[in-house]
């Protein structure tokens, strides 16, 4: 028997969560109130019954404390209930953004503004968090990324990833990211935007790999930022972060970022313990 309370943030994903373990097979109950759940658990755990998986979606309501929610939990465990808690969570930012976006009201926002209702969601939620089998920062992750993460973890049972690293390639001309952690500037290499041929390729392009490819000074860099960075994850896994954004800018970021992010990306894809994906935030801008 495998049972998921799946909890978080509103407008964080629990309810795509949900409906993704719902087409894996899950038997799934959306927003079961707290005083029904150790019931419902005593119900499918029974010998009899024909239920193998099970997830019920919980959400916080008005009123309710940090010690409600986590008292239901303990509960279940002390009685030896199979209980694994799926925690969705994003950045304020993100969540603020997509509350503007579907012009839906926070459930705590009790007639404040949403980053009140975000809050004092956080502060009850707290508790429940730091308990959490599995914690997912929806903050960059794609819809498809998201389904192969809960099909990994709750499908085919492989070991839980809790950091997910992007390397993000930019142009200083538009930005740094706003939600880079990590920053580092290759404008120092020789620039392909000034050769002809090149000039309308990326670094997607294997001409334009070729070339900042060829000085050895890309090399040295890529071997030494490739080397911190496997120094560094493991510390971050240790603290509990789950999102690590590694910004590589040039220019335009269109040639020399580009070039070492899809460098870095394969040199560490398959190398640790921790989900990794690529981005490419200012490739097909105009040059």
């Amino acid at each position: 028997m495998r049972f998921v309370i799946v909890t978080g943030m509103s407008g964080a994903g629990k309810s795509t969560a949900i409906h993704m373990l719902e087409d894996s097979g899950y038997y799934c109950v959306d927003n079961l109130p707290l005083s029904l759940i150790e019931k419902f658990v005593e119900l499918i755990t029974i010998p009899e019954n024909e239920i193998s998986k099970a997830a019920i979606r919980l959400d916080v309501r008005g009123g309710q404390k940090s010690e409600d929610v986590t008292s239901v939990i303990n509960t279940l465990k002390e009685k030896g209930f199979p209980v694994e808690i799926l925690f969705m969570d994003a950045s304020d930012k993100v969540l603020i953004k997509r509350y503007k976006e579907s012009r839906r009201l926070h459930p705590l926002a009790q007639g404040e503004r949403v980053e009140d209702g975000i809050k004092r969601e956080r502060e009850i939620l707290a508790g429940v968090k730091k308990e959490a089998d599995y914690v997912i920062d929806t903050s960059q992750l794609l819809t498809r990324e998201f389904r192969i993460e809960l099909d990994r973890i709750f499908v085919q049972n492989e070991d839980y990833i809790s950091l997910m690293v992007t390397i993000l390639s930019f142009g200083f001309k538009y930005g740094i990211p706003a939600d880079a952690d990590l920053v580092f500037d290759v404008r120092f290499l020789p620039n392909p935007f000034y050769i002809e041929d090149l000039k309308p390729l990326t670094g997607n392009d294997k001409p334009v790999q070729d070339y900042v490819k060829s000085f050895p000074e890309c090399g040295q860099f890529v071997d030494k930022l490739e080397d911190m960075l496997k120094f560094l994850i493991p510390g971050y896994i240790q603290e509990g972060k789950y999102q690590l954004v590694i910004a590589i800018g040039c220019t335009g970021g269109q040639h020399r970022s580009v070039t070492i992010a899809n460098e870095l990306y394969d040199r560490m894809k398959d190398t640790g313990n921790y989900g990794i994906k690529i981005a490419h935030r200012d490739v097909k801008k105009a040059k």
